[in-house]
């Protein structure tokens, strides 16, 4: 059911990529358009008969519930605004505070990542697993920029002090605006780790399961189980206890 319902959402995106789209800001640079909210609805209209509270990034408020369904309706809505095709929906279930089944489908790419608890990680139906790269120097690392950038606070220090000590230690970094993806691209093989601070639980609800069911593993910047609201890594398991060793410096 669920990967349907997230293919008939993603007909939504298609139809509004390059089309003239209604933006407005949540923040000075956070973007939100008619499409964000019009697939939010649509998902929360056809997932609520599985009779769990709806957490969405457009609409949701209050305390994060242990059992929920997650939806991010564009993960990457900067680059839905100026036509880069690195933009997903992103739909997870948790129930009792664990990941259950996962969703991320860009329709511009035409890729869906799905996992299942216990049944593996696949892309387009077919499995995926993580990267065996070893060492860090050889390594391909995603990250992200969070909005409170702009303040110039903790996590704007984080980012440049992250930066400072992993450029010089691995194949190279990439920063390409959707943390949904980053962490599928992890679980495919793509990238061999991906960090990233400030982020929401919709924006790694799905993803984070979907690396998991690929092999790899996901934690906070200490090696802690990772919690909503943390610093998120996330590596092939292979090369995460050198990138946890550099993060962990703050």
């Amino acid at each position: 059911m669920l990967r349907g319902v997230v293919a008939e959402a993603g007909e939504l995106l298609r139809s509004g990529y390059f089309r003239r789209k209604q933006v407005e800001f949540k923040g000075v640079i956070d973007l939100v358009t008619e499409y964000d909210r019009r697939i939010e609805e649509f998902l929360s209209q056809r997932l609520a008969s599985l009779g769990l509270p709806i957490v969405g990034e457009e609409s949701f408020e209050g305390e994060i519930p242990p059992s929920a369904i997650f939806i991010d309706p564009i993960d990457g809505t900067t680059n839905f605004v100026h036509q880069i095709p690195f933009c997903a929906i992103s739909v997870a279930i948790w129930r009792d505070g664990l990941p259950v089944e996962g969703v991320v489908y860009n329709p511009i790419t035409a890729e869906m990542f799905y996992a299942k608890r216990g049944e593996g990680a696949l892309c387009n139906g077919e499995p995926i697993g993580v990267s065996q790269t070893d060492r860090l120097i050889e390594a391909l690392i995603a990250t992200g920029f969070p909005y409170a950038k702009i303040e110039r606070g903790s996590e704007y220090h984080f980012v440049l002090r992250a930066l400072e000590r992993l450029l010089p230690v691995t194949r190279d970094i990439r920063r390409l605006g959707s943390a949904a993806l980053d962490l599928c691209y992890v679980a495919a093989g793509r990238f061999d780790g991906f960090y990233e601070i400030g982020l929401k639980p919709w924006d790694t609800a799905a993803g984070l399961l979907i690396v998991q069911e690929a092999g790899g593993v996901v934690t906070n910047h200490l090696g802690e189980p990772y919690r909503f609201g943390d610093v998120i890594v996330a590596s092939n398991g292979k090369i995460g206890n050198n990138l946890i060793e550099l993060l962990a410096k703050g």
